[in-house]
């Protein structure tokens, strides 16, 4: 062919076009009639039937077994006294200029008296600007602050229900709980009110953390699910008592896990009357603030470096001396090492051997200045 023939010669086909005319009705005819049949199950054959077809007997159950029983009892009897607690956020209408409640989050609790006083977490209202509680009767209530503990992570909230609604939770007693009992939560996971999980207490004298990063001692730890939601909710024995408040996860996902911890009702008892009596718990203490732990570990020190000592608090009585600036540098303030001979790392080590003290008791302080220690006692008292 030279160049200037510019005509091209079509491939010979493979299959004459009388060929791929029936192969295409072919398809279109399997593809109508898979439609009409449903597609592959979707359809029947006459032959599959049987006009004859009835319901099978249902087989007695029989009665239900002991410890069945004895948890559909428990909750029974405890459900009433668990509320749901919505936390919500007060704005404004810009256009009536109402007062608008939004909702920001939930969370669980239960009442603690006849009264009409709501025990839940702290950390369920912290950011609340009101609240509303909702019974296991699925009323609602406008819920009224009464005072929090944050460094336990307790609040106490009121409404005005009528008593015949209101079915206080008895309380049991944590100081004698072996791992390996059952335990029963009941609250609202992810806003599903009134779920019952069931687990055994999987470990006891636990420490955790409350959002004032406070230490909450004595915790108890359970593999009962405890889900968002959760939060505020009782935890009780077999015997339906209270034996702890629902307060948090251990979880990487945000999600249960296997590991919850409840603050124990032994801590709870004491604190609640408390915030009923005066709206607050005091904070003992001996008057100081302290420096990071973060900072100290940097610099390799071990204990707790005193920043500042409140004016005629009981550290500045003492004659603790805090951190002081002079000639444009900073002079170190006494190293807390020990309290009543028992070391001091950080600040945990601290707060947890001052928080089972009360006003008026004296401990000794055993600090470190200028590399020299020395003992120092301080009485505790009520910090502003």
């Amino acid at each position: 062919m030279s160049s200037n023939d510019r005509s091209f010669r079509p491939v010979p086909p493979s299959v004459s076009a009388v060929n791929w005319l029936l192969v295409i009705l072919l398809i279109l005819l399997a593809a109508f009639l898979w439609r009409e049949r449903g597609g592959r199950f979707g359809g029947h054959e006459t032959s599959l039937l049987n006009p004859q077809a009835q319901e099978p007997p249902v087989v007695p159950r029989g009665d239900l077994a002991e410890d069945e029983k004895s948890t559909i009892a428990l909750f029974k009897q405890a459900a009433p006294s668990v509320v749901h607690i919505t936390s919500l956020s007060v704005q404004r209408d810009p256009l009536s200029l109402d007062v608008l409640g939004i909702p920001q989050g939930s969370g669980s609790g239960f009442i603690w008296d006849k009264e009409g006083y709501v025990v839940t977490n702290f950390h369920v209202i912290e950011k609340a600007g009101a609240a509303k509680v909702t019974l296991a009767d699925r009323s609602d209530w406008d819920a009224r602050l009464v005072g929090v503990a944050p460094d336990k992570d307790v609040a106490v909230l009121k409404i005005d229900a009528p008593e015949e609604k209101l079915s206080p939770l008895r309380l049991g007693e944590s100081a004698n709980l072996q791992v390996g009992q059952k335990v029963f939560a009941i609250g609202n996971p992810f806003g599903l009110d009134q779920t019952l999980t069931t687990g055994i207490i999987s470990g006891l004298g636990r420490e955790i953390l409350s959002v004032t990063k406070r230490p909450i001692q004595g915790v108890i730890q359970t593999d009962a699910a405890i889900n968002p939601g959760n939060s505020g909710g009782p935890l009780l024995d077999s015997a339906g008592l209270l034996i702890g408040v629902n307060t948090a996860i251990y979880s990487p996902s945000g999600a249960y896990a296997g590991i919850a911890y409840s603050v124990p009702v032994d801590t709870v008892r004491w604190i609640v009357p408390k915030i009923i009596r005066d709206g607050k718990v005091d904070r003992v203490g001996i008057g100081v603030s302290i420096w990071d732990d973060q900072y100290l570990a940097r610099l390799g020190i071990r204990g707790v470096l005193v920043h500042d000592v409140v004016e005629g608090g009981p550290a500045a009585q003492a004659g603790i001396l805090p951190t002081r600036r002079s000639n444009d540098r900073y002079i170190p303030g006494d190293l807390i090492v020990a309290v009543n001979g028992k070391p001091v790392r950080n600040s945990l080590d601290l707060y947890r051997l001052l928080d089972p003290l009360k006003a008026g008791d004296t401990v000794t302080l055993t600090v470190s200045r200028d590399g020299v220690e020395k003992n120092v006692a301080v009485t505790l008292r009520v910090l502003p």
